[in-house]
């Protein structure tokens, strides 16, 4: 039988997800930051979840 082909299983697989409601202010400044900082709106929701839980790297 030959080896298993396709891509290599990563250590901590992102594999839940959530979905939140904001209010127009917030996703006006999430997008701005987002905007400033050149990253997506998940980057951005994951450093915030990180800083807020201790969990920063």
């Amino acid at each position: 039988m030959s080896p298993r082909t396709g891509r290599p299983k990563i250590e901590n697989p992102k594999k839940h997800d959530i979905k939140i409601r904001i209010d127009d202010i917030t996703y006006e400044e999430l997008m701005k930051y987002c905007d400033e900082h050149n990253i997506t709106k998940t980057e951005a929701t994951r450093l915030g979840l990180e800083k807020l839980l201790g969990l920063e790297k």
